[in-house]
């Protein structure tokens, strides 16, 4: 199997200041050079210990976090976790003049929560119901074809759950806290204004491939 290189920092699909005013440059460039840079960093230094373990996608390592060698789970959980989850995150945002409901992911959450607004008040709900640092997302489960709004902590992801991400909204106070500070709600409410819904549809519509 062929070596994979080391990860690295990923850039933003848009300029620090895109999501103005509802999200902050000042914020965006703490939150993706700093934090998840540093989980990147982490993440191959966990790896290091066995450079064989960069020829896996990192999703596959997160799914088996189970059977990695023990002294380095916690780690690659937490900053593997790190480095999924914000990349999913910063992709599935976009300026606020580029987010526009539509494709068939919009008509599967009108059929499944009754409405856009629907689905938008339970994301909400969801991602005030974590307590300290997590993540709220929406899911698909294979299984049943349905849509699910579901929350994990710290930076766990969805996948050991068999659950396929098409959306996750980051209520860590580091990605909010300088604009809003305790203010989550209000935080919530403006990042639906930008939300990447075409990055949003084709992740739907992999799934049905």
């Amino acid at each position: 199997m062929e070596q994979r290189k080391k990860y690295t920092l990923r850039p933003l699909p848009y300029a620090y200041d895109a999501l103005e005013p509802f999200i902050d440059e000042r914020t965006m460039r703490i939150h993706h050079d700093k934090h998840l840079g540093t989980y990147v960093d982490n993440l191959n230094k966990a790896l290091d210990q066995y450079p064989v373990l960069y020829q896996f996608p990192l999703e596959r390592l997160l799914y088996n976090i189970q059977y990695l060698p023990k002294e380095i789970q916690t780690a690659v959980r937490n900053n593997g976790g790190g480095v999924y989850n914000h990349n999913f995150f910063f992709e599935g945002m976009a300026p606020s003049s580029q987010s526009k409901p539509e494709g068939k992911i919009i008509k599967e959450i009108e059929s499944q929560f009754g409405s856009l607004k629907a689905f938008q008040d339970k994301m909400k709900e969801a991602a005030l119901s974590v307590f300290g640092s997590g993540w709220a997302w929406l899911v698909k489960n294979p299984q049943s074809g349905r849509l699910m709004i579901v929350t994990t902590p710290n930076q766990d992801t969805p996948l050991p759950g068999n659950l396929i991400p098409l959306l996750n909204l980051d209520v860590w106070e580091h990605a909010y806290y300088l604009k809003y500070q305790n203010r989550r709600a209000d935080y919530i409410d403006n990042w639906f204004h930008v939300m990447n819904w075409d990055m949003v549809n084709k992740r739907f519509e992999n799934t049905e491939k």
